[in-house]
C-alpha cells in the first residue's frame, strides 16, 4: 500500500483508461498496466482489486467524462433539439483530436468482451443504457417544448440517435479525412433540426 499511496488514484485511473481504450481489455497485459501506471502488480491489485475491477472503473470514468461533455452541450442551448444537433456537430471533429481511439470505448468493450468478462460487459451495457436514457429524455423534452411532433416516439428516436452516433464514431476509425466526418455529422445534425422545422410548419 505504501507504493500505491504515492500515486494519485485518479491519475492512475486516467492512464489505465487511455491504455484500455487504445488496446482493449484482452490486449492490455499486466505488464502494460505496470508500465503505464508506474505501479507494481501488488499495488495495482491493492488499489483496484483486479484487472477486471480496474477496467470497470476505467469504463465508469470514460462514461462520466462523456456525460459531463454531453450535459455541458445541452445546457448551452434552450432548445433540446438544438442541443442534440450541437453535440453531433462536436462529434464531427473527432478526427481532429488526439484520442486513443475514435470509436466509443463502451462499444468497443461490448464487442470485445465475452462470458468470461460478464461483469465488465454488463458494466458497459449499463453505461450505454444510461446514455440512451439521456437522449430519450432530450427528445421527450423537445415534445414538451412543442418543437417535436407529439406522434413521434422519443424512445425510438433516442435509440436511433445512439445507433447513429455509434456508427459515426466507428466510421471515423476508417482511413477517412476529417472533412468527410464533419460532413456526415453536419448532415445528421441538420436531420435533427429538420424535425423542429417540420413541427413548426405543421402548426402554421
Amino acid at each position: 500500500m505504501a507504493r500505491a499511496s504515492i500515486h494519485n488514484r485518479q491519475d492512475s485511473l486516467e492512464r489505465a483508461l487511455q491504455l484500455f481504450w487504445q488496446k482493449g481489455f484482452h490486449a492490455t497485459s499486466l505488464k502494460d498496466l505496470e508500465k503505464a501506471l508506474d505501479m507494481r502488480p501488488g499495488s495495482i491489485y491493492a488499489t483496484f482489486g483486479s484487472k477486471d475491477g480496474l477496467f470497470q472503473e476505467a469504463l465508469e470514468r470514460y462514461s462520466r467524462l462523456g456525460l459531463v461533455e454531453l450535459e455541458r452541450t445541452f445546457q448551452a442551448y434552450e432548445s433540446p433539439l438544438a442541443g442534440l444537433a450541437a453535440y453531433l456537430r462536436g462529434l464531427g471533429g473527432i478526427c481532429d483530436k488526439e484520442l486513443p481511439s475514435r470509436a466509443c470505448m463502451l462499444v468497443k468493450s461490448l464487442l470485445e468482451l465475452g462470458e468470461r468478462e460478464q461483469a465488465a460487459r454488463d458494466k458497459a451495457e449499463e453505461l450505454l443504457a444510461g446514455m440512451e436514457v439521456l437522449f430519450i429524455d432530450r427528445f421527450s423534452a423537445a415534445q414538451r417544448a412543442g418543437e417535436l411532433n407529439s406522434r413521434l416516439d422519443p424512445v425510438l428516436l433516442g435509440r436511433r440517435l445512439q445507433a447513429e452516433i455509434m456508427g459515426l464514431r466507428a466510421f471515423a476509425q476508417r482511413d477517412v479525412d476529417s472533412a468527410t466526418v464533419h460532413a456526415l455529422a453536419e448532415d445528421m445534425a441538420q436531420s435533427l433540426e429538420a424535425m423542429r422545422a417540420e413541427e413548426v410548419a405543421d402548426t402554421i
